[in-house]
This record gives structure tokens, C-alpha cells and sequence, in this order.
């Protein structure tokens, strides 16, 4: 354990972020298996447009790198094109 009073309070932000990092990271995997499974074109990209902003959000926090985010907005955007 630490013994500086400011490495006590790093310690506990530090898990604070950690656990709020896994969190939008599962949500933001679960709304791309969702939006990967979805068959209707309209619903699909309806739910493109929110997994968009959640992975441009992402990036702008750091949690992804933003070109793997652009990445997976160009695949994302390419299945949602070819829904018949």
C-alpha cells in the first residue's frame, strides 16, 4: 500500500477510471456486436449513427486510438451499405 497521501488518492482515481474505462469499452463492444447482428437496413443505421458517436467519443478520451476508431467506422459504414 502507499504510504504518501498522494499516492493514496492516485491509487483510488486511478481504479475510479479504470472501472469507468471498462465499462464504455463493454458498452461500446456490445453496441457493435448488436449493430453487426442487426439485418434491417434502417434499424442498422440508426444504430450506426449512435455506435459512430460512441467510438468518436472513445478516441476523444483516450480509451482507443482514433484511427483504430476511424477504422472501425469505414467497416461499420461498408456492412451497413450492403444491407439489402
Amino acid at each position: 500500500m502507499p504510504s504518501h497521501k498522494s499516492c493514496k488518492k492516485r491509487l483510488k482515481t486511478s481504479n475510479l477510471q479504470r472501472i469507468r474505462n471498462r465499462a464504455s469499452k463493454s458498452e461500446l463492444r456490445g453496441n457493435i456486436k448488436e449493430l453487426r447482428q442487426e439485418t434491417d437496413k434502417e434499424q442498422a443505421a440508426q444504430k450506426y449513427k449512435n455506435v459512430m458517436s460512441l467510438l468518436d467519443r472513445a478516441a476523444s478520451n483516450g480509451l482507443i486510438h482514433k484511427k483504430n476508431a476511424d477504422r472501425h467506422k469505414a467497416r461499420l459504414a461498408k456492412f451497413v451499405q450492403k444491407l439489402g
